[in-house]
């Protein structure tokens, strides 16, 4: 450290003076510069870019034990405790999720489905459970309002929208994403939401039963009945709204290209904890893999009947 810290005030200062100062004789110094660099330095300077470009790369929102897991997806052998000291280093570090602030507008009139999901946002297979919620983005130009559909099963985003207003349209727009992305017929598919008036509303009751879905709606000012909407909420705010190097939000095309970005890579290449570090895209293809191999092996189990005659 004495040596990088001569290294980076000599240009100004000499080199003399600045030992002088740190009471270090000069020789020391030219002895140190002139020593062959240890295998760690050599190997920390080979993998100190390597990892910024990884965090970068991410958002610039992974900590160490995320850091290192993508390192070690992209051929880099390399312990979490190397990663964090060498994060020290770059003065680089993991982004903490903040705290969301409610969008909802019930409408005090609207008849309300009951709530089938009682907080167990889990599901045995994709499109058995999506739940739904607004968000919005402070930006120059205006307030951009953000919907976002999530797949419970593997936490992907499959439908989003961002709109200039929270009318039921864009809430609409996002389910008509959906449905492109999983199919235009999906019975037996829970719908959850909050109480929102859009969610609410006959023209999203009406578009979920063309879907063959079934509304469920939490309880009003409980955000724990809708706990992984507003998880996904969270993330976005903080991977990408108040993310780092992120903003400031000049347009509200601005939030929704950044939006679109942010998707891609939290759907195909985000590490999810709750999905065994993969990403929503790799879980359901093992998902998909396991159920096919396990059909294959069922099918070839099956003996064919006798014909008596």
């Amino acid at each position: 450290m004495t040596v990088q810290f001569i290294d980076h005030n000599r240009q100004e200062f000499g080199v003399e003076p600045v030992c002088a100062a740190l009471q270090v004789a000069p020789s020391t110094y030219w002895t140190a510069k002139r020593r062959p660099r240890s295998a760690r330095a050599l190997r920390d300077a080979q993998m100190m870019p390597l990892l910024l470009v990884l965090w970068q790369a991410n958002y610039s929102v992974y900590g160490t034990r995320k850091l290192q897991i993508a390192a070690r997806r992209a051929g880099h052998g390399i312990g979490r405790d190397q990663v964090a000291r060498l994060m020290r280093q770059l003065g680089i570090r993991g982004v903490q999720r903040t705290k969301t602030v409610a969008t909802t507008r019930a409408d005090p009139k609207a008849a309300r489905p009951g709530d089938l999901v009682e907080r167990d946002f889990t599901a045995d297979a994709p499109n058995l459970l999506w739940v739904a919620d607004l968000t919005h983005v402070a930006a120059w130009s205006g307030v951009a309002y953000v919907c976002f559909i999530t797949d419970a099963f593997s936490r992907r985003i499959v439908g989003w929208r961002v709109a200039s207003n929270m009318k039921t349209q864009m809430v609409l727009d996002a389910l008509e994403m959906a449905r492109w992305n999983r199919g235009a017929r999906l019975e037996g598919l829970v719908a959850h939401t909050d109480a929102g008036s859009q969610f609410t509303s006959i023209r999203y009751s009406e578009r979920l039963d063309e879907l063959g879905a079934v509304p469920s709606i939490g309880s009003v000012g409980d955000s724990y009945d809708n706990a992984l909407a507003e998880a996904v909420n969270a993330l976005y705010k903080t991977e990408l709204i108040r993310g780092p190097q992120q903003g400031p939000w000049r347009t509200i095309d601005d939030v929704e290209l950044a939006t679109l970005g942010w998707v891609h890579w939290y759907n195909t290449a985000r590490i999810h904890s709750y999905l065994n570090d993969l990403s929503p895209d790799q879980y359901e293809a093992a998902y998909t893999a396991t159920t096919t191999d396990h059909n294959q092996t069922e099918n070839h189990n099956i003996q064919p009947t006798q014909n008596p005659g």
